[in-house]
């Protein structure tokens, strides 16, 4: 039987019995014996979202039919859901739009951000940027006839001192995706207003983890995805955030009819609807954006500076719990020690991480992998535990001890 450190054990007991968050695990519904700490990656089910999703398919759609565009407010659920986003992110209503994937939404980010500098010619983004945020830069780039330079993010004021007068925009994320450093988001927009560029923000690894105030940190404009820690479900719809200052020369390049003043006029030329709603694309996906919305409620009531103290709280638990239990066996921290620099998220380093997280998942501890030796334990605060961060820990130094775990290396292609 596993054994835990008694010190260790009280205190994850004392931390949890004394945490004022602890109600809102109820909002979703967990499987019994695992600890979740993949909500990085993908948030669970929430208990709101079957019923709503059970109305929309057999009473919406099965009954009310293409009546419900108006009848359930289908056609305004974009910006509705939006709205319910933005009260997460420090967004006024108005500003922000759901709908479409992360990689459309920052595609026409980058491209409407570029617009507004027609004559600037280089956009930054992070060289250790997720893949996609890079793969888009460059092709925005190629569409525009523009450079992309990669500047990590601790190197910007000094780029930007050179060559600052060239960009037009500079695309960060606040978190590393992988080490789970936060990074001085709001020093690193005014460092690019300084030099007349504008923010982009990808927040796919913030939203719903702690407290953004996009609108008075001055971001010009930001992205995010809505399965992480909004736990909207596989594959949920990505949100759009753009200043109000904006809005009236906002030129986002991939233009749909339900971004038109009057979709329903079917005209043939493109004019853009006043306001966010010009950042509307196609139809939007009602099963999809209505369980985002029915997920947002877990966040009813809920202070955001509460969720980041009890994040902190558990994340830091967690790293005590590796410095005494895991690095003796070869581990070592990924993400700081500093509070101020640490999001949502432990990762671990191990040259055998890919064996060690599938071997946790057999071991009823579900976390995951970033190629070639991180491994990463995501805590959201509404429902993560100090007691899951102690079991992760010591599941984690079972295995390891008793080499109960294939090493060979991940093969391309698996899905991690």
């Amino acid at each position: 039987m596993t054994t835990v450190p008694a010190a260790v054990g009280e205190q994850a007991r004392t931390l949890d019995a004394k945490d004022a968050l602890a109600p809102l695990r109820d909002r979703f519904l967990l499987p019994e014996g695992v600890v979740y700490l993949d909500g990085n990656s993908l948030g669970p089910l929430p208990a709101a979202v079957p019923p709503v999703l059970t109305d929309v398919v057999h009473r919406q759609w099965g009954e009310g039919l293409i009546g419900s565009w108006t009848e359930h407010d289908w056609w305004d659920a974009p910006v509705r859901v939006g709205d319910a986003i933005g009260r997460l992110i420090g967004a006024a209503p108005g500003r922000t739009v759901a709908g479409d994937s992360t990689s459309v939404q920052l595609f026409n980010a980058l491209g409407a951000a570029a617009a507004l500098r027609p004559d600037r010619t280089v956009l930054v983004t992070d060289p250790g940027h997720f893949p996609t945020d890079r793969y888009l830069a460059e092709a925005v780039a190629r569409q525009r006839g523009l450079r992309v330079r990669q500047v990590r993010p601790a190197d910007l004021e000094r780029f930007l001192a050179e060559e600052g007068d060239q960009v037009a925009a500079v695309s960060y994320s606040p978190v590393d995706y992988r080490t789970g450093e936060l990074y001085d988001w709001e020093a690193l927009t005014r460092a690019a207003h300084r030099v007349g560029a504008l923010a982009v923000w990808d927040l796919c690894h913030a939203a719903g983890a702690f407290p953004l105030r996009l609108d008075d940190a001055g971001v010009d404009l930001a992205v995010g995805c809505g399965y992480k820690f909004l736990s909207g479900g596989p594959g949920a719809p990505a949100f759009l955030y753009v200043a109000r200052r904006h809005h009236e020369n906002l030129h986002t390049p991939l233009t749909g009819w339900n971004g038109h003043a009057d979709p329903f006029g079917l005209a043939g030329d493109y004019v853009p609807a006043p306001g966010i709603a010009r950042a509307r694309i196609g139809t939007p996906p009602i099963l999809s954006l209505l369980a985002l919305e029915a997920a947002l409620t877990a966040f009813d009531g809920v202070d955001l500076e509460q969720v980041r103290a009890k994040s902190l709280s558990l994340t830091g638990f967690f790293l005590r719990c590796a410095e005494k239990l895991l690095a003796p066996l070869g581990f070592t921290a990924a993400t700081p020690s500093d509070p101020e620099r640490r999001a949502s998220q432990v990762s671990l380093r191990h040259p055998h991480a890919y064996g060690l997280v599938r071997a946790l998942a057999r071991h009823g501890v579900v976390a995951d992998m970033r190629a070639p030796d991180i491994l990463r334990f995501g805590v959201n605060a509404l429902y993560t535990t100090h007691q899951d961060m102690l079991t992760a820990a010591v599941r984690l130094r079972d295995i390891t001890v008793a080499g109960d775990y294939d090493p060979t290396p991940q093969e391309p292609g698996a899905v991690t």
